[in-house]
Formats: C-alpha cells, sequence, structure tokens
C-alpha cells in the first residue's frame, strides 16, 4: 500500500494522445486552409498529472490505457517526465485520441473526443483504491484526488455509492462545457473544490452569469463546497465558505489555450498543498501559470 506520508495527487480520469492543428488564418464551417499538426499527450488527467509533476508536486494517474504500440509511447512519454502509471489499467482497446483545430489565436474551433477505451473500461480504473494497492477499508485514501469530467456517469456515481474518497482532498474538473453536465452527479455528494470556466457553470446552474463570482456563488447555492471559476481574460473566482475573492488575469498575446484551464488547477493545487495559507495569493500564482501556458509558442 503506498505510504500516506509521501503520497501522489491521484489524476483519475483521461490519458490520450492530442493530435492538434492549428489553422494559419481564422476559419468558417468546411474551409481547407495550411497550418501545422501536432501530436502530444493529452487529456486531463494527464495534463493535470504533469503539470503537478513540473512543480514538484508527485502525481499518479489511474485511467485507461490501450495495449498497443501508442500507449507504450504514451507511458514511456509521461514515465520519462517523472508521472507515475504503475495504477494505469492497460486494456486490449485502442489507445484514445483528442483532436482539435486551433484558430489563430489558441481557441479552439472545433474537437472531437474519443474517449471509447476510458468509457468501455469503467469503475476498473478504480481498482487500485479498491483492492489495497493504493487504500483498503481500514486505510482509506487521506490525500488529494482530482476527478476528471471525462469520466463516464457510472464511474462518478460508483465513486459516490462506494466512499471511495470520504477521507480525501477531492477537486472536479469538466472535460469539457459538452460533459460539464456530467458533474452534477457529484456537485452535492462531496465536500469538494469544483474547477469550472464560466461557461461550464452556466451549463450546471442552467443560467447565464456576468461574472465569475456570480457563478461561484450559485455553485456554492447548488451545493459545492468550494468553487473556482475561470472566464478567459477575465477574472478568475474563488467562493469558499469563508470568503469570496477574484484576480484578474493579465493581458496577453494568446497562441493556445489547450490545456490552460489544466495547467491552472495543477498550480493551485501544487500551490495549496506548499503550505501557502493566503488564497489570493494561490489564485494569483494560478492564473500566471495559465497566463504563461497560453503564451507558449506551440511549434
Amino acid at each position: 500500500m503506498q505510504d500516506q506520508s509521501t503520497a501522489p495527487v491521484l489524476c483519475i480520469g483521461s490519458a490520450l494522445w492530442d493530435i492538434i492543428a492549428s489553422a494559419s488564418r481564422e476559419m468558417t464551417p468546411g474551409d481547407d486552409v495550411a497550418g501545422t499538426i501536432r501530436r502530444r499527450p493529452g487529456g486531463v488527467a494527464l495534463n493535470i498529472a504533469v503539470a503537478l509533476v513540473q512543480q514538484g508536486q508527485p502525481a499518479a494517474l489511474l485511467t485507461a490505457i490501450g495495449n498497443d504500440t501508442q500507449g507504450d509511447d504514451l507511458i514511456a512519454e509521461l514515465e520519462a517526465v517523472g508521472v507515475d502509471c504503475s495504477y494505469a489499467t492497460r486494456v486490449d482497446d485502442p489507445t484514445d485520441n483528442y483532436l482539435a483545430i486551433e484558430s489563430t489565436s489558441g481557441v479552439v474551433f472545433a474537437a472531437i473526443a474519443d474517449c471509447a477505451s476510458l468509457e468501455k473500461t469503467g469503475d476498473a480504473i478504480l481498482s487500485p483504491i479498491r483492492d489495497g494497492r493504493l487504500a483498503s477499508a481500514v486505510k482509506p485514501w487521506r490525500g488529494s484526488v482530482i476527478i476528471d469530467g471525462n469520466l463516464p456517469v457510472p464511474v462518478l456515481q460508483s465513486i459516490t455509492n462506494n466512499h471511495d474518497f470520504d477521507q480525501s482532498f477531492l477537486s472536479f474538473v469538466p472535460a469539457s462545457p459538452g460533459k460539464a453536465e456530467r458533474l452534477r452527479t457529484v456537485l452535492k455528494a462531496q465536500t469538494g473544490t469544483l474547477f469550472v470556466n464560466k461557461f461550464e457553470a452556466e451549463i450546471l446552474c442552467e443560467q447565464s452569469f456576468e461574472t465569475s463570482i456570480e457563478a461561484g456563488l450559485t455553485l456554492r447555492q447548488l451545493g459545492a463546497h468550494r468553487a473556482i471559476v475561470t472566464d478567459g481574460p477575465n477574472d478568475s473566482a474563488l467562493c469558499s465558505p469563508s470568503e469570496t475573492i477574484a484576480v484578474t488575469p493579465p493581458e496577453i498575446d494568446a497562441k493556445t489555450t489547450t490545456g490552460a484551464g489544466d495547467v491552472f488547477l495543477a498550480s493551485f493545487i501544487a500551490t495549496e498543498s506548499a503550505n501557502v495559507h493566503t488564497s489570493i495569493k494561490i489564485m494569483e500564482t494560478a492564473v500566471l501559470a495559465a497566463a504563461e501556458h497560453v503564451m507558449k509558442d506551440t511549434e
């Protein structure tokens, strides 16, 4: 069983290959334009695990990865940067992929997420928690856990019904606006932190918001213990039982927005774990980390 005094953050959800195409000019549906195409490790749980390790915080993946060449390559790249893949479930299905086309400003124009293997594997990815390798009924997991909204609803329900992480520090993050509704399953069931952007908050709350603070306060009314809402270049907000604060991101020249939310979350958790007790400082650090990611050259 894992020594929880030095336990990694458990990142539970998608680990796949990102295929990212960057257009040379702004696009409309049906366009065929020049650009660049690149492949890199991706998936919400994976992105967060990598970002955590880069900030000195150990991280382990609970996910489904195919027993194929793509899966071998993915694990090799992750282990090379220090992500613990020893608890990942290898499956006889293809490794998942994500395909996105980005505009010249780095905003996603269109995307398709093929998470068939993760969906098919179901809560088998939680076996290390339930078979004693990471936790047990006698010694439950007490560390930090990140729940990725790519997980199918039955898995989210299974986590809640089996009380796998009742003594853990939980963070929930939607994989995308299209999957935000899945988190309604766990919104009231756990005392965790919900990380969303304002659009995802509007989907969860089924209403529009003027500001991230308004969205965060409404999420708390719906049951979230702590809500953190980002809004691109506008203020990001933290709403908890004890405080409500907002931080304004710096003005930047964006090159890619893919993965920015994952970097924000990883920076927040790593900074908070480093015993930085001032919420405003934690938020400022996370906002700056996301801004630096967005400004990175994607070539």
